[in-house]
């Protein structure tokens, strides 16, 4: 797989492409019947599969709020390769693109870097400077510059239609089983394991920390978890903590820390996915490291007992 970064640059596919264009955020069933379609049509026509996308996202980019993602970008650009996808470009979302007219997002980004020959975006999809192009506008300058224009219906699952809203919604209120199909797999936060404070491992429960930095997670709590080392698949069980630990070392800035069950050995270092089960309740401040630890043992063992293990070993 291809990928780019920049507006200017060569042609991506000299030899045409067919084109998907959005956020992707998540990657759920939505976007990868949008890819799966957009392999299909290049197969059939013996182009490249492309996808246009941007980092940021283009919601969060113009929100006074942090908006929660789904997925971090390694994991979306892997999703592409998944998918099939041939040229990625991942244009960065900043103040020259969000001036960049409609029309020239067309002529500079669709024909000149990735000579399409069909673009597939959603019902929705607006464009260019104050979200000035629309689909009849990607569909008139297609005619004139040599490419289609099409739209993919809506993917509905239990008769509403599957987004990435939607997702965020579920996975916040902690339905992640609800979620698991409108994602076409279960939620998982991936990342590198870093060195803590070590306060866990004089509490009995060792951690492997992810720091989240500036992903905002739709997440927040404590949670019964699965967890992946490596390539390893989501496996091994434990007990997370996702969010700014008020009770002692607050942190400005959200911290996933993972207690895997009945584990030793060095994870520093290592990267982990980790696979989100269920809620256990919120984060709290606690009146002291005695309460705090009281918890965390009432929490293990609610995690072994929904994970299918022996909640009693959470005592030994």
């Amino acid at each position: 797989m291809r990928l780019s970064r920049d507006v200017a640059g060569p042609c991506m596919a000299p030899a045409g492409s067919v084109v998907a264009i959005g956020a992707f955020d998540g990657l759920h069933r939505g976007h990868q019947a949008l890819l799966a379609e957009v392999r299909l049509r290049a197969g059939e026509l013996d182009l490249a599969p492309g996808v246009v996308s941007f980092e940021p996202l283009p919601r969060a980019y113009f929100s006074p709020e942090p908006v929660p993602r789904l997925s971090g970008v390694r994991e979306k650009l892997r999703g592409f390769a998944a998918a099939g996808m041939a040229q990625v470009l991942l244009l960065r979302f900043n103040a020259a693109l969000t001036a960049m007219s409609a029309e020239d997002f067309v002529r500079r980004v669709l024909v000149h870097r990735m000579a399409a020959r069909e673009v597939w975006v959603g019902s929705d999809f607006r464009f260019g400077h104050k979200r000035a192009g629309d689909v009849a506008m990607l569909a008139r300058m297609g005619r004139e510059l040599g490419f289609a224009t099409h739209v993919m219906p809506p993917v509905l699952l239990e008769g509403a239609r599957v987004s990435a809203t939607r997702v965020r919604g579920l996975l916040a209120a902690g339905e992640f089983a609800g979620a698991a199909p409108l994602l076409g797999r279960p939620f998982v936060i991936e990342g590198r394991i870093e060195r803590g404070n070590q306060l866990g491992r004089t509490l009995g429960f060792p951690t492997a920390n992810i720091h989240l930095r500036r992903r905002v997670s739709p997440v927040l709590g404590i949670f019964a978890v699965r967890v992946g080392l490596g390539e390893a698949p989501c496996s091994w069980p434990g007990v997370a903590s996702l969010g700014l630990r008020p009770t002692v070392n607050q942190v400005t800035q959200p911290v996933l820390e993972v207690h895997l069950f009945d584990f030793e050995g060095d994870l520093y270092g290592r990267r982990m996915a980790v696979e989100f089960v269920a809620k256990l309740r919120e984060e709290q401040k606690f009146d002291g490291l005695e309460a705090l630890t009281e918890q965390m043992h009432r929490d293990a063992r609610q995690a072994r007992e929904l994970l299918g293990m022996n909640p009693r070993l959470a005592e030994a």
